[in-house]
């Protein structure tokens, strides 16, 4: 472990933390992607406070930075074939696929390895890939957390990944989930437009804010089947979620801020906060799983070269399908939306 240093000069000021912690390479950063790893595992301090990767700094900021030995950590991304790929559509710009349960999409703290931009770099090759997001993101354009299923875009060029991303930007990808969470939804749709931030304190955590770093989060939900309550819980909600942003967490962050919790949630789910006299029934409630029910189906968009219309859908796994048939029983029937969607 070693650490260091520096007070924000007046040439510095303005520049984003994370393009200014990658210029101090002689003392260990190697790069861009390992300065936002600093940054988000809190080893980088702003004034004696975490913060965030895209905080402009000013003059006289005096930053701390803390470097481990990160004797796990690669010094350049390995391809690793063994991890396989769910591809449901590829071309010489673009891979659509679906991605598992458990997988990580790029190296991060504590995952330097066995991510999907490992089983991407060994399906297309070293220097097939967009490296836009960085030298150990070979490919990847937007992200689903480790324990959410389902589709999403991967991108083989550079000119392809920045079309998508400004797609993204511009909400010409349409991205729905099929989420399931704890209680009844009494109406049929809602929004949710609240801010989001890192939990400055738990750092692996994702919050609702106000402060001045949070940044717009919208998520537009449809119900599509409601399941009566029983002795253990309050009763579920199958619902369609709709992303304007991409925020970490957002779903999540989302639905635990309105008190419908997504199931299965060890983050931010009743799980979670329970107090270990209650623990076994709320993981009762939880239905078994051991991963949030959260599921990427449906993703449509324009091709970014070609911009024909692509329009793509997905199942839910065995495990989440497991999960709604055997809530089927106590279901109190599906809304019109329901009935198209499922």
């Amino acid at each position: 472990m070693s650490s260091f240093e520096h007070r924000v000069t007046d040439e510095e000021q303005g520049m984003r933390l994370d393009a200014l912690v990658a210029t101090f390479a002689a003392e260990g950063v190697a790069s861009r992607s390992a300065a936002v790893r600093l940054i988000e595992s809190g080893q980088v301090l702003v004034n004696g406070e975490p913060t965030v990767k895209k905080r402009l700094v000013l003059s006289g900021d005096r930053l701390q930075v803390e470097i481990s030995d990160r004797t796990g950590e690669p010094s350049e991304l390995e391809p690793d074939p063994s991890i396989p790929l769910d591809i449901r559509y590829e071309d010489e710009h673009i891979i659509v696929l679906s991605k598992q349960a458990g997988l990580v999409c790029h190296p991060s703290r504590g995952h330097w390895d066995g991510t999907l931009a490992n089983a991407l770099l060994a399906h297309c090759g070293q220097g097939h890939l967009a490296e836009v997001q960085g030298e150990d993101r070979p490919g990847i354009v937007h992200r689903l957390d480790q324990d959410t299923s389902g589709l999403m875009l991967a991108a083989k060029t550079d000119v392809a990944a920045a079309r998508l991303q400004e797609e993204i930007r511009i909400r010409d990808i349409d991205r729905r989930y099929l989420a399931l969470v704890h209680g009844h939804i009494a109406p049929d749709t809602g929004m949710v437009d609240a801010p989001i931030a890192r939990d400055v304190q738990e750092r692996t955590r994702m919050k609702v804010s106000d402060e001045p770093d949070a940044r717009s989060a919208i998520t537009t939900f449809t119900v599509l089947e409601r399941f009566d309550a029983s002795a253990s819980d309050e009763g579920y909600t199958l619902i369609e979620c709709k992303l304007y942003t991409g925020r970490t967490h957002q779903i999540r962050v989302h639905m635990a801020y309105i008190k419908h919790p997504v199931v299965g949630d060890q983050l931010y789910g009743r799980a979670a906060n329970a107090k270990a006299r209650n623990r076994d029934r709320f993981l009762k409630s939880e239905r078994g799983l051991r991963r949030q029910f959260l599921h990427s189906y449906r993703l449509s968009f324009p091709h970014p070269i070609s911009e024909e219309a692509m329009d793509f859908h997905d199942d839910l796994p065995e495990d989440l399908q497991s999960v709604l048939d055997d809530l089927a029983p106590d279901s109190m029937g599906r809304t019109a939306a329901g009935e198209e969607v499922l």
